[in-house]
């Protein structure tokens, strides 16, 4: 039962998104990567003149047409004023692109910025719909994997979700433009995606020539994470080899990861109990035999901050330069 209440934690946590959050649930047929705006409309107008060839201040056209990760289209007549978000991700891009005044309630786990604190509770992933609708959200922002049900109640009550699922870096980045697009920030959306793009190129320039240790991530108790999957890429772009032997989240099998033999173990931060141990290196050092692991053999084991790691929002590459410093400590500064 411990291990069944460490996994929800560690699901809930994933927003992040991920993460994702984690084992994502939810019908993820004909959901798409990356969200596109629709292209009969224009977005912004920073490019456009007047008469009198002044300039025009940039910002979002409306009303606005988009196609979100679902495939389902919305329709913005202007910037969303009152906003509710599902999972934490989505509240720390709202804040990241200056709108965070525009939000009226959050998930139970959005833990960041600290202002979020103040703002009305919805609920973990089975939000409470009807506390939803009596915020009057004119936009909805959510997981479609974590979310799927909970998305379904709120179009049925004609709410706008927009709802994506990134499963790389750029989609990561993809979606805090588009966010900043729906709601008139995309300078700062452009300023957030500028950082996440210079963090990921001064990673990439530093470990260039570097050896790629073997590396096994445990992001819940007995959870990791293969092909197909933005952790996956990030493990690949902060210089290591994911040892990861199955797509998606999965639960491992202890005597695999033996075989692979990782040369270095990355673990998420987490605490179930105030002064407890964290309960998955508690996991990691109790196992048979993986006091034979090259990681464990050579101290090689690393605990790594679990919200930056593991939600899809902007501080995604503050976990991809954690990681990088973890495995080339010599090269990443």
């Amino acid at each position: 039962m411990k291990q069944l209440k460490w996994l929800k934690i560690g699901m809930l946590l994933l927003l992040a998104a991920m993460l994702l959050a984690t084992a994502a649930c939810g019908n993820k047929e004909n959901v798409k990567e990356e969200p596109k705006t629709n292209v009969e409309e224009p977005t912004t107008a920073g490019d456009a003149k007047s008469d009198n060839n002044a300039s025009v201040p940039t910002g979002t056209v409306y009303p606005l047409k988009l196609t979100d990760a679902t495939g389902t289209e919305l329709a913005f007549e202007q910037a969303p004023q009152r906003i509710v978000t599902l999972v934490p991700s989505e509240t720390e891009i709202v804040y990241a692109i200056g709108a965070g005044d525009a939000v009226v309630g959050v998930d139970d786990y959005s833990n960041y910025p600290e202002d979020a604190a103040a703002k009305t509770r919805i609920g973990g992933m089975e939000a409470n719909i009807e506390a939803i609708v009596g915020l009057k959200p004119d936009l909805v922002l959510a997981s479609s994997t974590m979310n799927a049900p909970v998305i379904a109640k709120l179009r049925e009550l004609k709410l706008n979700v927009y709802a994506t699922d990134p499963k790389s870096y750029d989609a990561v980045i993809e979606k805090i433009k588009q966010v900043g697009v729906i709601m008139n920030k995309s300078e700062q959306a452009d300023e957030v995606a500028k950082h996440m793009q210079d963090v990921r190129a001064e990673v990439t320039e530093a470990i260039k020539d570097a050896p790629k240790p073997k590396v096994y991530l445990e992001f819940s108790p007995g959870y990791t994470v293969g092909k197909g999957e933005f952790l996956d890429e990030l493990l690949t772009i902060a210089g290591g080899i994911n040892i990861a032997d199955q797509p998606s989240w999965y639960q491992i099998d202890p005597e695999q990861v033996i075989k692979t033999n990782p040369d270095v173990i990355i673990y998420a931060s987490m605490i179930v109990n105030e002064g407890e141990a964290n309960p998955i290196l508690t996991e990691i050092e109790s196992r048979p035999g993986w006091d034979t692991i090259n990681a464990r053999k050579n101290n090689k084991l690393f605990e790594v901050a679990q919200d930056p790691l593991v939600r899809v929002g902007p501080r995604l590459a503050d976990g991809l330069l954690e990681v990088a410093k973890k495995l080339h400590p010599d090269l990443v500064k």
